[in-house]
Parts: structure tokens; C-alpha cells; sequence
């Protein structure tokens, strides 16, 4: 099994910048690519950035040039940076993991973009 365990999430104004971690633990072998969605309420799930093993990086349209996606591989964790934060990035963020085929989870982590 793999765990993956996020952090980071909270409250902040608009124009503000989290940083959010996940961390991979359990069974790792060999990860094909790591991700961040997201989900607000009433919406589906979306996919927001995702780093590859060789550290190709793939953004949604909405968050190009605000948010970045990086990865420590000996440490098995991914880190999204989001800036210039706006009301409409306001979800909850999940971690996933790829890895022979299957995807993990992580629980979630809130992020509210508000006044």
C-alpha cells in the first residue's frame, strides 16, 4: 500500500501564496508521476499541475504562470507553490500518485481564498 499524507492547506486573502506538501510513504517502487487536484464545491474533481519522473510539468490553463509544481524524489514528496491566489482556487486539494498502473490518494487538504 502507499500512503500519501498532504499539508499546507488553510485560509488566505487573495493575492496570497500557500504552499502545499505531500508525502509519499509504504510501498514505493517506482513513481511515474505525481499530481495535485482539486475539487470546490459542487464541481468535479480537476486535475492542477502534475510532474512526471523525469520532471516534466503539466498545468491546467487557470493556474499557468501562479502555481508551480516541484518534487523531491529521495524525499517521495511533491510540493505545489500557488500564488497570486484568487477566490475561484478556493477546494479542496488531493495528492496523487502513480505507480504501476494504479493512482493513490491522499485525504484532502482545504484551501479558502477569501476576505
Amino acid at each position: 500500500q502507499v500512503q500519501l499524507v498532504e499539508s499546507g492547506g488553510g485560509l488566505v486573502q487573495p493575492g496570497g501564496s500557500l504552499r502545499l506538501s505531500c508525502a509519499a510513504s509504504g510501498n514505493i517502487f517506482k513513481i511515474s508521476a505525481m499530481g495535485w487536484y482539486r475539487q470546490a464545491p459542487g464541481k468535479q474533481r480537476e486535475s492542477v499541475a502534475v510532474i512526471g519522473s523525469g520532471g516534466s510539468t503539466k498545468y491546467v490553463d487557470a493556474v499557468m504562470g501562479r502555481f508551480f509544481i516541484s518534487r523531491d524524489n529521495a524525499k517521495n514528496t511533491v510540493y505545489l507553490q500557488m500564488n497570486s491566489l484568487k477566490p475561484e482556487d478556493t477546494a479542496v486539494y488531493y495528492c496523487n500518485l502513480g505507480q504501476f498502473g494504479f493512482n493513490y490518494w491522499g485525504q484532502g487538504t482545504q484551501v479558502t481564498v477569501s476576505s
